[in-house]
């Protein structure tokens, strides 16, 4: 493994992916992890699979991509994953470099097969697959985040190594620099880098058209773009809280009482509704500080909550 180089000061780095491209990727036949933004670190990368439930169609469309990929180097024998599960850390890769699409799709020291895998803004390299024997079941956050301690030194005991269909050994472009594979740099080396010609029949045309129009249908489905590849936990969190906070709302009495009344109501309805909101983000998942970008960094901050708690409590009572 190479010693990473992270500079988001990285410890344990994973990644929420969407399924079927988790999978693919840990399990070696996915090479290159599509972006809109470079990678962040080098160096191992644990891999969780998002919550959403593929659609079969999305599955068959990017299976049939890398078999037509694999095909054009000659791969034939492809053994794909017989579940995609959800809400699970799969295990980890190695990124060894990140390159810009047309870098990569020119770069005539990698299988034509892997070029043809630089559909992204930028691309990371991903080698060394591992998958967990036993996928841990985990909540994801956005970007790439610290895994947990506790969780971290469970899953490094369960990982086995991974022999895709046809692995693949990227070239450092400065053998003396482990981090010499960033963007760039093959352009820096072949100042008029194009992207190779590849002979691309019609099988393969049809192919990429559909791996492409699976990610996007993927895409308008989760609201997002298919190159962050976020899940959905900020949304379904704040769905649930808005849920409970009008359920609240309807299940509070109505009647008819003196502004005295009204006003002791109002305080001790909005001190208890104050301390069951601090009550739910103490007991939170993703708290701990190893997560830098957890969706409960992401909730609105609890002093804000409780004055629209407030609010909301007061005009119940105030209007039965």
């Amino acid at each position: 493994m190479r010693k990473g180089n992270n500079s988001g000061n990285y410890r344990n780095p994973c990644l929420t992916m969407h399924q079927p491209w988790a999978s693919l990727l840990v399990y070696g036949i996915k090479h290159v992890e599509g972006r809109s933004w470079p990678s962040p670190i080098t160096g191992r990368l644990w891999i969780h699979a998002a919550s959403k439930v593929p659609d079969e169609s999305t599955i068959k469309a990017m299976e049939y991509f890398y078999k037509e990929i694999y095909a054009i180097n000659g791969v034939t024998d492809i053994k794909f994953p017989e579940h995609y599960p959800v809400s699970r850390l799969l295990g980890c890769v190695e990124v060894v470099g990140c390159l810009k699409r047309e870098e990569l799709a020119g770069w005539d020291m990698v299988p034509e097969g892997v070029r043809l895998e630089a559909q992204t803004d930028y691309c990371w390299l991903c080698e060394q697959p591992q998958k967990l024997l036993i996928p841990f079941e985990m909540r994801g956050y956005q970007g790439v985040y610290n895994l947990e301690r506790k969780i971290h030194d469970a899953a490094v005991r369960g990982l086995s190594p991974v022999k895709g269909p046809l692995p693949v050994k990227f070239p450092l472009p400065d053998p003396r620099d482990m981090f010499s594979l960033k963007p760039g740099c093959i352009a820096t080396l072949t100042p008029n880098v194009k992207a190779a010609e590849v002979d691309k029949s019609s099988s393969i045309s049809a192919a990429i058209a559909g791996a492409r129009a699976a990610a996007t249908q993927f895409s308008k489905k989760d609201q997002n773009s298919p190159s962050t590849s976020w899940n959905n936990t900020h949304e379904e969190t704040e769905n649930a809280r808005s849920y409970n906070l009008r359920s609240r709302t309807r299940s509070m009495p109505k009647n008819n009482a003196s502004p005295s009344e009204l006003t002791d109501k109002f305080n001790n309805g909005a001190l208890r509704l104050s301390q069951e909101e601090d009550s739910s983000f103490d007991k939170s998942e993703g708290s701990s500080s190893d997560n830098q970008s957890s969706v409960a960094d992401l909730q609105p901050p609890t002093k804000v909550c409780n004055l629209l708690l407030c609010v909301i409590a007061f005009v119940t009572f105030a209007h039965p």
